[in-house]
């Protein structure tokens, strides 16, 4: 492979980190939700049910997303998922709040579908240029989507409140900014062209090269392995934690007894915590491989689970403010995990496809994180949910020990 081939990669990198990090705006909800719910009255159930439709339409973007590639090229996907998601926040924009339908169509709906579309197509295409690297590729493309709600989010919050501005022109301002640079990425990333012969991943002297023979599985044969299985469950028991704590994460540091204001920038510690786990994770992978850092990753979980239950359970700030920060890094391990290994295990060729179906580990953990919440409500406390996802956590070291073969 030519220097400037290998050059344009990292463009194509760059480029990727950069869509996703607008794209990674649908995380930033609980930022934008705020205007809807001030002036059209809608109930906490009815936002959160906007949310928990987002996603579904965002892993179901995903698959739509890795057959159009298939289909029609990773450029005519590209803009269709930006004019989705640029018309789901124009449309949002426009609401008069007569019917909290319209909100699910359009950003639920829309946006939720485009951006999913985007993120798949992003992934697979700039991934394909980084054999030898599926982890660090993997890692920096999943930090720019886990970073969006800190930086584009805590942006349209300061126009949303800006006199000038408002939230009906933040939601158009962004929206236009999200359909220009997802159409952009479609003009600029392209696949490896055919032949084109890339670096491939060096073997660990460390051993931490597999003993099996790499191959391309369908959709359908990767489906059929239990291997699959367990790996997908216990990536939704992972995933878990951090998404049931992010979910109430200022309401807990100030129930430990945190003051309002350090509860507030322990929301932004997480998400720092979450960019930076997704990176470190992709860092990880590449040196010490799947296996190992799987189980590492799965270490963070349960001591993440059992940090934080200590501190609910004695009123610590000092440890609820380590149980947060080490949950964001197990948190943001996850999707870089989920790439890394789908591409590890079950190769290149139909990477789009399997990633899209390994995605729906997010409706998996969503779903935990309601349970979790329910536990709260019913018992009244804290301790119960952490109870439940340090079990959790451990049932997938159980999980995890056993995926050894695709």
């Amino acid at each position: 492979m030519s220097k400037k081939n290998l050059n344009v990669r990292w463009l194509y990198l760059a480029a990727g980190v950069l869509a996703l990090l607008f794209a990674g705006i649908i995380y930033g909800w609980s930022i934008l939700k705020a205007p809807l719910a001030a002036d059209f009255g809608w109930t906490a159930d009815q936002l959160a049910l906007n949310f928990t439709l987002t996603m579904c339409f965002f892993c179901l973007g995903g698959m739509v997303g890795g057959l159009l590639s298939k289909r029609i090229g990773s450029r005519a996907s590209l803009i269709l998922a930006g004019v989705l998601s640029c018309l789901g926040f124009f449309l949002t924009a426009r609401l008069d709040g007569a019917s909290v339908a319209m909100l699910y169509v359009s950003y639920g709906v829309l946006a939720g579908l485009g951006i999913g579309i985007a993120y798949n197509v992003i992934i697979s295409t700039v991934n394909a240029w980084f054999p030898d690297k599926k982890g660090t590729c993997s890692g920096a493309l999943m930090m720019g989507f886990g970073a969006s709600a800190l930086v584009v989010g805590n942006t349209v919050s300061v126009l949303m409140e800006h006199p000038a501005v408002g939230w009906r022109m933040a939601f158009t301002g962004l929206g236009a900014a999200l359909g220009i640079i997802l159409a952009a990425a479609g003009f600029l990333l392209r696949l490896p062209p055919a032949g084109l012969k890339l670096p491939k991943p060096e073997g660990k002297a460390g051993g931490s090269s597999e003993d099996f023979e790499a191959r391309d599985y369908t959709p359908a044969e990767m489906v059929r392995r239990f291997t699959f299985w367990r790996a997908f469950v216990c990536i939704v028991f992972l995933a878990a934690v951090g998404n049931t704590v992010i979910s109430f994460a200022r309401d807990l540091s100030i129930s430990v007894g945190a003051e309002a204001g350090l509860a507030t920038t322990l929301v932004g510690v997480l998400s720092v915590c979450n960019g930076l786990g997704r990176i470190a994770t992709g860092a990880v992978f590449d040196k010490l491989g799947r296996r190992k850092t799987m189980l590492l990753a799965n270490a963070v979980a349960i001591a993440a689970a059992g940090v934080t239950l200590l501190s609910v359970l004695i009123g610590s700030v000092p440890l609820c403010v380590a149980g947060l920060c080490v949950t964001g890094f197990s948190y943001g391990s996850c999707p870089t995990i989920s790439s890394a290994f789908v591409s590890a295990f079950y190769g290149s060729q139909h990477f789009s496809m399997n990633f899209s179906i390994m995605n729906f580990n997010l409706m998996g953990a969503s779903l935990l994180a309601t349970v979790s919440s329910m536990l709260f409500t019913s018992s009244g406390g804290y301790a119960a949910p952490f109870v439940l996802l340090l079990v959790l956590s451990g049932a997938a070291l159980v999980l995890n020990l056993s995926v050894k073969k695709p």
